[in-house]
Parts: structure tokens; sequence; C-alpha cells
């Protein structure tokens, strides 16, 4: 009976070394996985750092995958440290199975209790063994993931390459077609700057010489003293005699502008700083635009196009005389007409 007790003991003692062995490969090769899936994963998350929102996706799932892989690194370093208390209990069990084998009698029952629990640390073996299998199969899980995200990089990255080169001949063709655009404008500026100065010539040679008329840069400039009476924007009879002048010239000049050159002749109102405030007027910028208008409305009712006609009110904030004698708020008080592109 000892010599079979014996033998049972050496049976434990030469099967044990060769099952911890196996086991310590299996948890190098998991380590090398692991090392290995998080060098992978460092690599993918370099080369998508600087994509779009699809990118970001799937950064955010390789974070998800790299929790799980987290988790599994814990539930291995659990058993590992399970495993090494294992060990420590399994040498601690077979000292004391070597002590009691070579005692007589009663020392039998101890034996048999020393086998029990090597029987219940390879049944906790086993268990951690086939925790350790499936975190493997995990991690082979994670694997097929990772290379299914590197295909949609790949795909990600070639058709923003496409997207790119597409744009970069957008540039090119919208850059082409802003510069013929812009040598397009500046030849119909040329033009109607053409027409603007024959038109105020013939405005001039029809007004005559009178001395409160005036060409300022690119406007003709008409006193509003001569228009209207003050705080009205009705226009005074004495008016209409002018303004009939100039609806000649500007019905001549609508019929030499070609059809393809887009213009209006802008009236604009201005009055001086004196605040009014009427039912009919509350503020100046009533009263210059109401005036404006009448005088639309004149050269309207003389058949110029009402599609080359805009009136505008500035009220008393484009003066061109700071000062405040009565000669500068007369000066300030005027209509001006600019012929310019639509």
């Amino acid at each position: 009976m000892a010599l079979a007790r014996g033998r049972r003991g050496q049976l434990q003692t030469n099967l044990w070394p060769g099952f911890v062995d196996m086991l310590s490969t299996l948890l190098l090769v998991v380590i090398f996985l692991m090392s290995l899936f998080m060098v992978t994963n460092y690599i993918i998350t370099q080369a998508a750092s600087g994509k779009d929102t699809m990118l970001t996706r799937l950064n955010r799932q390789l974070a998800e995958l790299t929790e799980l892989l987290a988790l599994e690194r814990s539930q291995k370093e659990s058993a590992e440290d399970n495993l090494a208390a294992l060990q420590a209990t399994l040498i601690d069990t077979q000292a004391q199975n070597q002590r009691l084998t070579g005692l007589l009698g009663d020392a039998s029952g101890t034996s048999d209790d020393a086998q029990g629990r090597i029987a219940a640390l390879g049944t906790e073996l086993d268990k951690q063994k086939n925790i350790t299998n499936d975190a493997l199969a995990k991690v082979e899980l994670l694997n097929q993931q990772l290379a299914a995200l590197r295909l949609q990089l790949a795909a990600l990255n070639e058709a923003l390459e496409a997207s790119e080169a597409k744009d970069k001949d957008s540039q090119e063709t919208i850059a082409n077609l802003g510069e013929r655009l812009n040598v397009a404008l500046a030849r119909k500026a040329q033009e109607l700057a053409r027409y603007r100065s024959n038109f105020f010539g013939e405005l001039r040679k029809t007004l005559g010489q009178r001395q409160d008329f005036r060409i300022v840069g690119d406007r003709f400039v008409f006193p509003s003293d001569v228009l209207f009476d003050p705080g009205s924007a009705t226009l005074k009879p004495s008016a209409y005699g002018q303004l009939d002048k100039l609806a000649a010239a500007l019905k001549e000049i609508e019929g030499n502008i070609p059809a393809n050159i887009p213009w209006v002749m802008r009236v604009d109102g201005h009055t001086d700083i004196t605040p009014i405030s009427s039912a009919t007027f509350p503020s100046n910028w009533e009263l210059s635009s109401a005036r404006a208008i009448s005088v639309v409305r004149y050269l309207m009712d003389r058949e110029i196009a009402p599609d080359h006609l805009v009136a505008a009110g500035f009220g008393e904030y484009q003066p061109v005389d700071t000062g405040r004698s009565p000669a500068a708020l007369a000066r300030n008080r005027r209509i001006e007409l600019k012929l310019t592109e639509r």
C-alpha cells in the first residue's frame, strides 16, 4: 500500500512540471498577442489621426476594442495571480504529501486529504485554462476586427485622395472662371464709364452752364432747392423744365447703351443736418427718400424704363460740406444722379 502511494505521488510530481510549462508557454503566447495587438492598435490610431468624421468613428471603434483588450488583460493578470497562488499551494501540498507518505498507521487519512486538495487544485487549474482559452478567442476576434478596420481605412484613403484631386480640378476651373469674369466686368465697367461721360456731356449742354449744377466724380448734382420747397418732397413747377431736359438726355443714352450692359440711373436724395419731424416726414430719412422717389416717378412719367431707375435716401449722413453756414447747408441739400451698374 505504501508503494502504491509512492507511485501516485511520483506520477503527480512528473506530470505537474509539464503542465506548468505548457501553461507558461500559453501565457507567453497570450502576452505576445497582446503586445502585437497594442502595437497594431497604435499604428492604426496614428494613421487615422488626420481624418474627418468617418475616421473619428473608426477611432471610437478602436477605443472600444482597446477597452475590451484591457478587460481581457485584467482577466489574464488575475489568472496569473491565481496560478501563482495555486502553484504555491501545490508546492506546499506536495511537501506535506511527501512527509505524510513516510508515516504509518493513521497517516493515511491525512494523505487522502492532501490528495483531495490536489484534485481541487487541478480543477481550479482547468478552470483557469478555460479562462485563458476564452481570452485567446477574444484576441482572435479583435484581430479580425482590426483587419476589417484596416480595409475600411484603405478605402477611405482612396476616397479622400480622389476627392482632393477633384477639389483641385474644381478650384482651377473656378479660378479660370473668376479671371474671365473679372475681365468681362472690367470691360463692361469701361463701356459704362464711356456712356456715363457722354451722358454727362449731353446733360451739361442741355441744362446750360448753370453754376449750381455740378459734376462731382461719377455723379451729377442738382441742388434740392431748385426742385423742392423747404421741408417738401413735391416737385416745384419750375423744376419740370429741368427734369424734362434730364429725361430727354437719359432717354437718348438709354437707346445707345447695349442691352448686355446691366445699368441703372440711381437717384440719391440728401438733406442737411437740420432735423425735421412732421406727420409726413418723421425724420430726414423719409424726406430724402421721398424726394428721390418724386424724381424717379417724374422720369417714369417721361417714359424712362422703371428697371433703369433706382431711388435711395441718405438723410443728412453723407454731407459734402461739414460746415454749418447757410451755404454749407444748401450744398448738402441735393439730388445726385449716378449712372452705375445694376
